[in-house]
């Protein structure tokens, strides 16, 4: 820490507010129910798996496998429900065109 700079300073505070706005369009996004916000989602908790797989290979503890655990249940069924919703979505087209 004795060599924080007035630059790096900055340029921590710059990625604070570039993280928090992204996260903050995402919320949004999600809030509005649009798509590329669920999407997003998924894939900004995907992130985190391999992550979390590197820091086991480190050491094992009931934490990280809590974390890695929900991560993926939750990013599976994010995808899941992303896939299923598709899928209702082209359903639904077909049978408004069918007579």
């Amino acid at each position: 820490m004795a060599d924080l700079t007035n630059t790096r300073l900055w340029f921590i505070a710059g990625f604070a507010a570039l993280y928090a706005g992204v996260r903050f369009a995402e919320a949004y996004g999600l809030w509005q129910g649009r798509r590329w916000a669920e999407w997003f989602a998924a894939l900004s908790g995907a992130i985190y798996i391999p992550v979390e797989v590197f820091e086991l290979t480190h050491r094992v503890t009931a934490l990280k496998i809590t974390a890695l655990v929900l991560n993926v249940v939750v990013v599976g069924y994010m995808v899941w429900l992303l896939t299923e919703t598709r899928r209702l979505r082209a359903k639904q087209a077909v049978a408004d065109t069918i007579p």
